[in-house]
């Protein structure tokens, strides 16, 4: 897939304020500073679509994109920045959970994951409650740049065998880097393939 287009249409903290046009929706999630908003620049080729920070806990909104005039990439708030205190927390926790489960035009989650970390119990705990929750997700390593081509297969690899412990089979996988532009033709392809699916229905 080619991104000929890529425009801001809303950012808000209500999931019945989201966009309502029927199209479908790809949305990026992860724990702050996972790499989010430099994933979504460089997969939509735009350099400053998404703001980037050095700064965990940036992203607070729900933020749609429309892509080629045909779906929305949407940016949700990262979850589990210690800083944001206990309360602010929980006020993310209840858009990321009202957005995931009450979206109908949600077709497939990508959740960050960096490749430089062992398995997060948090990131864990997550992906069983999509799994609890029906929600079809992938997972997009980060960052793979940052790490050698062994070192990077082995925390994959130790991953995939935490996962396996409850997990039946995985969902689809994918690695990225949005300093070397890795990923991003394997990640679009993939929604492009959903895309003509779900019009074939």
């Amino acid at each position: 897939m080619i991104i000929k287009s890529a425009n801001f249409v809303i950012s808000n903290t209500d999931v019945k304020k989201c966009p309502n046009d029927g199209r479908l929706e790809y949305a990026f999630i992860g724990r702050s500073n996972v790499g989010k908003s430099s994933l979504v620049n460089m997969l939509t080729g735009r350099k400053e679509l998404a703001l980037t920070s050095q700064k965990p806990g940036k992203t607070i909104l729900i933020n749609h994109f429309l892509i080629n005039e045909e779906w929305y990439l949407v940016d949700l708030p990262g979850y589990g920045y210690a800083q944001r205190g206990k309360e602010g927390r929980k006020q993310i926790q209840n858009i990321i959970e009202d957005y995931i489960l009450e979206r109908e035009s949600l077709t497939n989650l990508f959740v960050l994951l960096d490749c430089r970390h062992p398995a997060q119990k948090i990131d864990l705990e997550f992906m069983e409650w999509l799994g609890e929750n029906g929600v079809p997700f992938a997972i997009i390593f980060t960052k793979i740049d940052k790490l050698g081509k062994q070192r990077l297969q082995e925390n994959i690899k130790a991953y995939q065998e935490k996962m396996l412990e409850t997990w039946e089979e995985l969902p689809p996988i994918f690695i990225s880097s949005s300093e070397k532009k890795l990923g991003k033709d394997e990640i679009l392809d993939f929604i492009e393939k959903i895309n003509k699916q779900l019009k074939q229905g």
